[in-house]
Order: C-alpha cells, then structure tokens, then sequence
C-alpha cells in the first residue's frame, strides 16, 4: 500500500510540475516563448543553479533541462567549444525572470548556493544573477503574478537606429505586440518580452556564447518558415522534420545577429 501510494504521489508531482512549466499558449501568428540554448562547461553548475532558483530539472532526448513557466533552459550545446564570451557584449545582453517578490527569492536562493547580485542603485526590486559562464539574468518583480518565478525577458542591444527596424521585424514576422517596458521600446510575445536598448559599442551575435541561441516554438513551422523566405529571410539551417516524433525545427539569424531556433513541437514536455 505504502509503495502505491509513494507512486500515485510521484505521478501527481510530476503532472503538477508538467503543467506548471507549460508553454504559453501562441499567439495569432502561431509564436511562444520556447528556450534558451546554455552552450556551458558546467552542466551541473548550472542546473543547481536553475533547480535553485526554483525550476524543475528533467530529460529532453539527450540533453539536461530545466523548466520554467514560459521558456525551457537547455543546459549544454552539444558538441561545441567552450563559450567564446558571456552575454554582455552581444546583441543579447541578458535575459530576465519576474518573481512575486524579489528579497524573498534572493533570501531562499542565496540559502540554495545562487549567485546573487544585487539591483541597480540600489533598487530592491530588482537582482542578478549571474552563472560561472557569465550568463547575465535580470530578476524583476510582480507581486501580482500567479506564478514564483516564470520568464518575462530577452533584452537586445542595438545602435539607437535600428530600435524601430528591430521592433517591427518581430511585429511583422513573430506576431509581437509592439509598445513599451518601461523607457525602453518593446515588443510582446506569448512567454517572453523582448526589450530593445540601445549600444555604442558593436554587438555581434550571440552564437558561440554562452547563450549560443534562443528559440521559439511554432505552430506549421513549414508554412512559417515559407513566410520568413517570402520575407527575405535566409534559413541557416532548412526546415527539417522527424519523422519519428513529427517535430519539426530550423535556423535562422534575425538581421542583427541573433541566432535563433524555430520549434513545432507536437507532444511538448
């Protein structure tokens, strides 16, 4: 009796953690927040990391994942070098999770062994951290929100210039909502705001880095893809469907050097 019960209990935990970390639903364009792609030299660094800050850790085919409400963190490239440099200096210069209240995560994450940075001037609503690859992740605070932690951002550095061109590339192509976050000029998709700042400095592609790409998951990614070829867009690497799982993935580049994997996943975790 006991070893069913111990058994019906783990399969509750595990249905509870599946639907907690589900994706959010798409938008009209068939678009949601999917991962980001660690290339790292420490996976287990980083999944103590991640499990602490309150993910959940699990298999996805050959690789160490960790599963927030809005995105999945792949902890290792396969197969690749070591990163060629962190996320600051490149076109994504961070990325970023919203909690109900950030003293008390970074109480219980500190507890855990994270490496917390505090806010800007001070602030208290806000936090960093920071992993041993130089992964730069930005805590923000919503008290109002339902879940302890989930994503909210991926935050580009462009010349001031191209700020309009890469709000209304993501409008166009992706389905994002364009407006504001804060004095930044932003655009919204299901799982994931994208905020645009701009840089003096180049920022060249994230590719190679520690955060070797982003992804997103999408509904027909064949006639998705189609569209972004219509749209000048070239595929890195072509649309290419398993016929074992009826998934389907590809590349791309958006026009500032953000390398980024397209996803159609029938049976998601």
């Amino acid at each position: 009796m006991s070893r069913l019960i111990s058994g019906l209990c783990m399969m509750w935990m595990l249905a509870a953690g599946t639907a907690w970390a589900q994706a959010f639903p798409a938008n009209e364009a068939g678009v949601t927040m999917g991962h980001w792609h660690l290339n790292t030299r420490d996976v287990e660094a980083n999944r103590k990391i991640f499990v602490g800050m309150g993910g959940i850790a699990m298999k996805a085919g050959n690789f160490e994942v960790v599963r927030f409400p809005g995105v999945v963190v792949y902890l290792h490239q396969n197969q690749a070098p070591p990163p060629t440099g962190g996320t600051v200096g490149s076109v994504v210069n961070h990325v970023g999770f919203i909690v109900q209240n950030v003293r008390t995560s970074v109480a219980n994450w500190k507890a855990a062994g994270v490496p917390v940075l505090p806010g800007n001037e001070g602030r208290m609503d806000q936090a960093f951290v920071v992993t041993p690859d130089q992964l730069r992740i930005e805590i923000l605070e919503d008290k109002n929100q339902k879940f302890p932690i989930q994503h909210h951002h991926v935050h580009f550095f462009v010349a001031e210039g191209q700020i309009p061109e890469i709000q209304a590339w993501y409008t166009k192509l992706f389905g994002a909502k364009p407006g504001k976050r804060g004095a930044n000029q932003a655009a919204d998709i299901p799982g994931v705001n994208l905020t645009f700042s701009k840089t003096e400095m180049p920022a060249p592609t994230n590719k190679g880095r520690v955060l070797d790409h982003i992804g997103f998951d999408v509904k027909n990614l064949e006639a998705f893809c189609k569209k972004l070829e219509a749209a000048g867009v070239k595929l890195d690497r072509p649309y290419t469907k398993n016929p074992q799982t009826g998934g389907a993935l590809a590349f791309i580049y958006d026009p500032w050097g953000t390398y980024i994997e397209l996803n159609e996943r029938p049976n998601p975790l």
